[in-house]
């Protein structure tokens, strides 16, 4: 049966790769996006994830449109990267609020209908540096590990009502950020990765579709890493 699924950020990338994967089995996919024109197929819906009344009200357009959303995927993020000395407050709170706030927001707004029908699947798109670190990425770092706190905390206060709540951790995955990286830091980075290869966007949103389905359905406040083993041992 198809579902109502929201995907943050779904207008390009990893986010938009799991929005293909959820409609590809027949689910009904909305995508949030803050500008540009978004991709056909989906409903889009213009949201900004850092003003609480711009996501209730995507929200409830979803609802009026294709249903109460039954899952989602707090995927929508920004990275100002610097070092720490030359980062400003504002490069800090931003990504903060963007990043973690914004997946709180989301998350409390959908998560009231999934609490009345007592089911639910929640995903918050962490990465790997949450746990390894990345120097120049404090903020975006700091961001990223507060989604496992986030979700393990969301998982045990949610899990009476059957709503599953997991953290999804990618490396360094092929898109358009990473084709940007200079060819050294490229070769770097792959000398660090034991599958010796950038993962697919597909990679993520597999892992994705598993833990929304039955087949993950006894899994929760897990942390799941799609990083070819780069983040082993943390």
């Amino acid at each position: 049966m198809a579902r109502s699924v929201l995907v943050t950020g779904g207008n390009r990338g990893i986010g938009l790769a799991v929005a293909r994967a959820f409609a590809a089995q027949g689910d009904n996919v909305a995508i949030t996006y803050r500008s540009g024109e978004p991709p056909a197929g989906f409903l889009a819906v213009k949201c900004d994830v850092t003003d609480a009344s711009s996501v209730d009200a995507a929200i409830a357009e979803i609802a009026e449109k294709q249903g109460a959303v039954e899952v989602v995927v707090a995927n929508a993020g920004i990275t100002r990267d610097t070092l720490l000395m030359r980062m400003t407050d504002d490069d800090f709170t931003s990504v903060l609020d963007a990043n973690l706030t914004g997946a709180f927001r989301v998350i409390r707004a959908a998560s009231k209908a999934m609490v009345r029908s007592r089911k639910g699947s929640i995903v918050l798109m962490s990465s790997v540096v949450a746990m390894t670190g990345s120097a120049g990425q404090a903020n975006y770092a700091a961001s990223k590990a507060g989604m496992v706190g986030l979700a393990r905390s969301l998982a045990r206060e949610l899990g009476s009502r059957s709503i599953t709540v997991n953290v999804v951790a990618p490396g360094f995955i092929d898109t358009d950020m990473t084709a940007e990286l200079p060819d050294d830091r490229k070769e770097q980075i792959l000398a660090q990765v034991p599958l010796a290869r950038y993962g697919r966007t597909d990679d993520v949103a597999n892992t994705v579709l598993f833990l929304t389905s039955d087949a993950g359905a006894y899994i929760t406040g897990a942390v799941i890493p799609v990083d070819g083993g780069l983040g082993m041992g943390h």
